[in-house]
C-alpha cells in the first residue's frame, strides 16, 4: 500500500510498574521502545489471528472499537479500505487514558475523516475528565446509530484488554441489541452467537 510501502508497521505499549520499590519494565517492550535504534535488525515473531480479518467484501461497513495498543489492526484495516477505495462505511471508537499523549496515530485518523474514508470517529480518553469515560460509554451514546449498522450488516470488532475492556464492550454491545433492536436478554444473547457464528463480531483481545 502507498501508506506503508514494503514496511511492516508494530505498536508497542511499554510495560512499566514498580515492585519492592524498584522501577522494572516489561523484557521485550521496554527494549524496543529504549534500546532499540532506527537501523537495528531483530528477529522476531508476530503471532497472527486468522479469526479477526476484514470481510472479503470491501463495501460491508465496519465497526471498529479498539483500547490502547488495541488500535493496531484497525489501522490496517483503514489503511487498506483507503487504498482500495472501499465504498464501505468505517466507525472507529478508540480510548485511551489521555488524549495529549495517548491518541495514537491521530494525525492519520483526522486525515482519513477529513477524507472520507472514517465515515465516524469517536474516543473516549478515561483520565481527563473526573468522570471516567471509556469505549462503552461512546458505544451507549451513540446506541441507535450503531444498532442501525449493526441491522444494515456491518461487521463489528474489539481489540484490546482481555480483562476489563472486552467484557465491557460486550456488555454494552448486548444492552444496546435490547434498547434498540427491542430484544430480551436471552433474545440479545443469542443474537450475538449468530453475529459471531457469521464472523460478524470478532475479537482480537489479550
Amino acid at each position: 500500500m502507498e501508506e506503508v510501502g514494503d514496511e511492516v508497521h508494530i505498536t508497542v505499549g511499554a510495560v512499566r510498574f514498580e515492585k519492592d520499590e524498584r522501577a522494572r519494565g516489561g523484557v521485550c517492550s521496554t527494549y524496543l521502545a529504549d534500546r532499540t535504534g532506527l537501523d537495528d535488525k531483530l528477529k522476531v515473531r508476530i503471532k497472527a489471528n486468522d479469526q479477526f480479518r476484514l470481510p472479503a467484501n470491501d463495501d460491508v461497513p465496519l465497526i471498529m472499537v479498539g483500547a490502547g495498543t488495541g488500535i493496531a489492526p484497525f489501522r490496517g484495516f483503514v489503511q487498506h479500505r483507503a487504498a482500495t477505495a472501499s465504498k464501505g462505511k468505517n466507525w472507529l471508537i478508540f480510548g485511551d487514558r489521555n488524549f495529549s499523549t495517548d491518541f495514537l496515530y491521530q494525525a492519520e485518523w483526522l486525515k482519513y475523516k477529513k477524507d472520507g474514508v472514517l465515515t465516524k470517529l469517536d474516543v473516549a480518553f478515561s483520565r481527563d475528565k473526573e468522570e471516567k469515560c471509556y469505549v462503552q460509554h461512546r458505544m451507549k451514546a451513540h446506541s441507535k446509530e450503531l444498532y442501525q449498522w449493526i441491522a444494515e450488516g456491518a461487521h463489528f470488532y474489539v481489540c484490546g484488554d482481555m480483562k476489563k475492556m472486552a467484557p465491557d464492550v460486550k456488555s454494552a454491545f448486548l444492552e444496546i441489541l435490547q434498547s434498540e433492536g427491542n430484544m430480551s436478554q436471552q433474545e440479545s444473547v443469542d443474537y450475538l452467537a449468530r453475529l459471531r457464528k457469521e464472523k460478524r463480531y470478532q475479537e482480537d483481545i489479550y
